[in-house]
């Protein structure tokens, strides 16, 4: 096994050993139906209230339902490797521990950084968009209050609905991680209810005349608009024209509301903090990922056709579709603002689960000295990682308050599907290397659910833009360098295997202890 350089593993016991450690001690609270709400309440959000109607009217048309379930089955072959790791390496991090027990210390950087991306970037979107809702409420009830200014003439803005959300969930995930599941539980029972109110109620403006053609033709207009490099890396590489409509706007379609799901995997960060990891974290990852995937196909069909998919085509303005647009186009205006009221209470807790994963991948970077380790300490009262919660808390204050959200939602797929990946490689690996761990949950059918995973992912990820892609290579060649100047001499495993703690491959030495 190799265990020097770049490619020395952390062993899956001694991962679980630093879980003890009194100042970087996590709390032991939740259990399956607090996994399950953290779940549905992070992936029900900014997919299900403004990408089903906006895909459907600029890219897959009527077909956007197709493109959920695309996306549904890429992200289940993904659940079921997560749910095994999850269940084994019960230890905060997600993929990055994972990668560490597996592939080494520098895979399990780039995806650590990679995670940072995908949580970071994701939090300081919704938020804004959190923010477009919170003037829209105040419009509801007669108020005119913008949520964002701009400074004189320097094009600056500041948006403080988006900043004023990310301080107040902050300290609520600083106060405690069980306060949290309380409050997403109470916030996640309300929004369902709108969801199942938006099925209810549009089924009766249904006109299966809408659905017609159900994958609309690409069009020349549409070829000639759209810039190469804004094109999916898929149809360059095959020689389309254009990645709006037809096929390949149904795959890019695919790989765009795979954003819609993001938010399960971060069940898996929580394991840590999970009772009974072993069962507790395979049903909160699977459970989830079921309800909201039944929920999305089901509102996606309603909207597509309640009214024709040209509809919900953004204006020239820029003006994007939500929910609510079908809803008003046929004079529905309380269900509208209904819609408008829980997309802001929607979007509450997916900004508040998303800076949860972020802390805790943080936190176990910190606790492995890949960043500095002062981040991991935790409050001895609460056991959560104040310092940590609060760093990145101010670094998507200033995102989120600063700094324009368009085009971050590819940026954050192309990290997660990249992640979901490494996962299910991961398996087979370990299957492999460590066919002794005791695995509370066992993926079906390894090594074919791991390498349909692998080939769904990285199908997604060729319908993602070129420009997309750029941008992500820009994003890991910085993480490399951080790597190399900091984390490779700061690394405790390093330190350790030096020291001669620990084997050069990462096993606990005997007499060191046992996780069994």
């Amino acid at each position: 096994m190799p265990g020097t350089g770049l490619w020395r593993t952390k062993s899956v016991e001694q991962s679980i050993l630093d879980t003890d450690e009194p100042d970087t001690k996590l709390r032991k609270n939740l259990g399956t139906w607090d996994l399950i709400v953290f779940g549905v309440s992070v992936v029900i959000g900014a997919g299900i209230f403004t990408l089903a109607a906006r895909t459907a009217g600029d890219m897959t048309g009527p077909s956007v339902s197709l493109a959920f379930v695309l996306a549904a089955i890429a992200c289940g072959l993904a659940a079921l490797c997560y749910a095994e790791f999850a269940s084994t390496v019960p230890v905060a991090g997600s993929a990055y521990t994972y990668s560490y027990a597996t592939f080494g210390e520098f895979i399990a950087w780039i995806i650590g950084w990679d995670l940072i991306l995908e949580f970071a970037v994701a939090a300081a979107a919704v938020a804004k968009g959190w923010s477009i809702y919170l003037e829209q409420v105040f419009g509801l009830i007669g108020v005119e209050l913008p949520t964002s200014f701009e400074f004189g003439s320097s094009g600056l803005q500041f948006d403080w609905g988006a900043v004023l959300l990310v301080a107040v969930l902050c300290t609520l995930l600083a106060l405690g991680t069980k306060l949290s599941a309380r409050v997403s539980l109470v916030i996640t029972l309300i929004k369902v209810f709108v969801v199942l109110l938006v099925i209810v109620v549009g089924i009766a403006y249904i006109n299966a005349d809408n659905y017609t053609p159900f994958i609309p033709p690409a069009t020349e207009a549409a070829a000639s608009d759209t810039p190469a490099i804004e094109q999916s890396l898929l149809s360059l590489i095959l020689g389309g024209e254009t990645s709006t409509f037809g096929i390949f706007g149904l795959l890019a379609g695919a790989s765009l509301v795979f954003f819609a799901f993001i938010g399960f995997d971060i069940v898996a960060t929580t394991a840590e903090e999970t009772r009974n990891p072993q069962k507790n974290a395979p049903r909160g990852i699977l459970g989830s990922l079921a309800i909201v995937t039944v929920l999305y196909v089901a509102v996606a069909l309603v909207v597509t056709g309640m009214v024709p998919y040209t509809d919900l085509a953004t204006d020239e303005s820029g003006t994007r579709s939500t929910l609510a647009t079908a809803f008003a186009q046929h004079g529905i205006n309380w269900a509208a603002a209904i819609i408008a009221v829980g997309a802001l209470v929607g979007l509450t807790t997916v900004v508040m689960v998303l800076l949860l994963g972020q802390t805790r991948v943080l936190f176990a970077m910190s606790r492995d000295g890949l960043v500095p380790r002062g981040l991991a300490k935790t409050d001895p009262k609460r056991g959560t990682p104040t310092r940590a919660t609060v760093l990145v808390g101010v670094v998507v204050l200033v995102a989120a308050g600063f700094f324009p959200a368009d085009k971050l939602e590819e940026m954050v797929n192309v990290g997660t599907l990249f992640a979901f990946v490494l996962v299910s490689l991961g398996v087979i690996v370990l299957r492999r290397t460590r066919p002794d761990l005791p695995r509370g949950f066992r993926a079906p059918l390894v090594p074919l659910v791991p390498i349909l995973a692998i080939i769904s992912c990285i199908w997604l990820m060729l319908n993602l833009t070129a420009l997309t892609w750029v941008r992500f290579l820009i994003w890991m060649a910085a993480g490399v360098v951080i790597y190399f100047l900091y984390g490779r001499t700061h690394s405790r495993l390093g330190q350790r295997i030096k020291d001669g703690d620990i084997a050069s491959g990462g096993e606990v030495p005997r007499g060191s202890g046992s996780t069994e």
